[in-house]
């Protein structure tokens, strides 16, 4: 079966709150079957999720549970499988995981996909209007106008902040001494506050941000040779970077190009396999 077709749009965070979102991205999700699966793979972002139009589901220990509008999707350590009826269209808001929690005010923890009460959930109403009458543009400045007003309230950590930035530029590749050292702060101290604000530690963000890297370069060009590919990233060897990669994805480097090769000769550049995060 064809994956759904899908259009995708990436919108630029305002300034004031690229500290602590990377995007806003609307989603349409268009399917010819009554119900369809799509996958998505673990990155080094925790999304929030609204969704509009059709039902949408996760397989969750072989049995599907409804999710409400908004949910989160925290940093996943495997891929997930979700279900849509229909049509499905999405806005969604991608943040860094050591800022996502104290954005919402929630008590950080590792939650792969997550479901709560939050008064973020009142802006669904009229995001839906916007939607289904078109106006996705103005649906996103309605969040970005919601999320300018939350980070106001939030404390901002400058040695969070930098190790961030650190991480990101190296695209998740520097060892936790030398994101301590660009934070300013020993790497016990660092990796406190981040377990803190994140659930997780420096090392597992990192390794999701290099492999986000591994995937999404495999996926654009599957004929990269792996090898070189692991020395590109900072991996230690070839081994290194199939041993992470099937952690992340469930299966190894050399399959998941095989699998992107036949998905980009079967179908047009207007489907995809997963949602690019």
């Amino acid at each position: 079966m064809l994956p759904p077709e899908m259009y995708h749009q990436e919108f630029k965070a305002p300034e004031e709150l690229q500290d602590t979102i990377k995007c806003f991205w609307y989603n349409r999700r268009d399917s010819e079957e009554a119900q369809s699966d799509f996958e998505v793979v673990p990155d080094g972002y925790a999304e929030i999720i609204f969704h509009f139009g059709g039902e949408c589901s996760i397989s969750y220990n072989g049995t599907l549970q409804p999710l409400p509008s908004p949910f989160m999707i925290g940093l996943l350590n495997q891929p997930v499988i979700f279900q849509m009826k229909n049509r499905l269209e999405i806005i969604a808001i991608r943040c860094f995981p050591w800022t996502v929690f104290d954005l919402l005010g929630l008590p950080s923890g590792k939650v792969e996909v997550h479901t709560f009460e939050h008064p973020i959930a009142q802006l669904h109403s009229t995001l839906n209007t916007l939607i289904q009458n078109g106006r996705v543009d103005e649906a996103i400045e309605h969040v970005k106008e919601y999320f300018l007003n939350a980070h106001k309230a939030i404390a901002k950590d400058s040695m969070l902040f930098k190790a961030g930035i650190a991480m990101t530029e190296a695209k998740g590749t520097l060892p936790v001494s030398q994101v301590a050292q660009a934070a300013h702060a020993t790497v016990r101290t660092l990796e406190r506050k981040f377990k803190e604000s994140s659930g997780h530690t420096v090392k597992d963000v990192s390794g999701l941000m290099r492999f986000e890297q591994a995937r999404n370069h495999l996926w654009l060009h599957p004929e990269t040779n792996i090898a070189g590919l692991a020395i590109d990233l900072g991996y230690t060897d070839q081994s290194h970077l199939s041993r992470e990669f099937k952690r992340y994805s469930g299966i190894t480097p050399a399959a998941f190009a095989r699998k992107a090769k036949k998905r980009r000769q079967m179908v047009s550049d207007d489907f995809v396999a997963f949602i690019q995060a």
